[in-house]
């Protein structure tokens, strides 16, 4: 249950974001606007609550920070990505291997189509459920012993249980 709480929280967060610039005609501006509003109000609010009822709140700005490994393992995750994706690029460029440069205009083309056809926020939803549904899938206890089955795989207690 843990496993199903980040993904249901980024789908929920997602689909805010998704009503807000899409159906609202909004800017990402005004999202990031919109939502340090209401959070200030809600602290405002719950702060005048706690004052109201005498308790301390202590804030310790050393929970808002991220550690330098974080930070750097981030950048680096980063760099490999933009890295790789030049490489297959320039790669492709060249001409040298043709199966890989018929796969890159076929997924540029593809894109292009889906660009045209309906708008980047939309595409960057569908992009998020699709995340949150394999994040599900893959971090589903359940999920494991039907997979197994599905692929004929036997399941570990169970081999175990007849050994006995």
């Amino acid at each position: 249950m843990v496993a199903v709480v980040g993904p249901l929280m980024g789908l929920m967060s997602g689909t805010l974001v998704y009503y807000h610039c899409a159906y609202q005609n909004s800017s990402v501006v005004s999202l990031f606007a919109d939502v340090f509003i209401v959070l200030l109000c809600s602290l405002a609010i719950l702060g005048l609550l706690f004052r109201h009822m005498n308790i301390a709140v202590p804030v310790d700005p050393l929970h808002w920070q991220i550690s330098q490994d974080a930070a750097n393992s981030l950048f680096a995750c980063l760099a490999n990505t933009l890295g790789a994706a030049e490489s297959v690029l320039r790669v492709a460029a060249t001409g040298h291997d043709k199966r890989l440069f018929l796969k890159v205009v076929a997924c540029l083309y593809v894109l292009s189509v889906i660009g045209r056809a309906i708008s980047g926020v939309t595409v960057a939803y569908i992009g998020l459920c699709l995340f949150c549904l394999y994040l599900v899938a893959e971090n589903s206890q359940t999920n494991d012993t039907c997979l197994g089955r599905l692929c004929g795989r036997r399941d570990a207690t169970a081999s175990v249980q007849e050994d006995t």
